[in-house]
């Protein structure tokens, strides 16, 4: 009997819907379908092509776009999970025109610019 009220108290704890949230001040939390870009000036035009036509896809799949206003971002998951990220400072051209996409069923997709658009659709179609 003991054993059981036991196993009863962890079973409730574990699934105490009411759960401690970190604190978000630092952070810009994004808790819908987009894809996250860095506000920076375009320099290169490789890179141009590169991301307009990854952006020209995911805007016609229904992704919005949202830029970074922190080095810090929070995903909120439709499950209730959290996804937390750190962006370091861009380093080249590149870096500065990462795109993350994100949809709340699945974790965010760091999309990698060299590669087209072939990579985000897989990400879409859920593969």
């Amino acid at each position: 009997m003991r054993y059981l009220i036991m196993a009863a108290a962890l079973l409730a704890i574990a699934c105490n819907p009411v759960r401690e949230r970190t604190d978000t001040s630092n952070y810009q939390v994004i808790g819908e379908k987009c894809y996250v870009l860095r506000q920076q000036p375009m320099q290169d035009s490789a890179v141009k092509i590169a991301k307009d036509s990854i952006v020209q896809f995911l805007e016609g799949k229904g992704f919005a776009a949202k830029f970074i206003e922190k080095d810090s971002l929070m995903f909120r998951r439709a499950n209730g999970l959290q996804v937390e990220i750190v962006l370091p400072t861009a380093q080249n051209a590149w870096e500065s025109n990462a795109i993350i996409v994100f949809d709340p069923q699945k974790n965010p997709f760091f999309v990698n610019l060299h590669k087209g658009t072939a990579q985000v659709q897989q990400y879409v179609a859920g593969q």
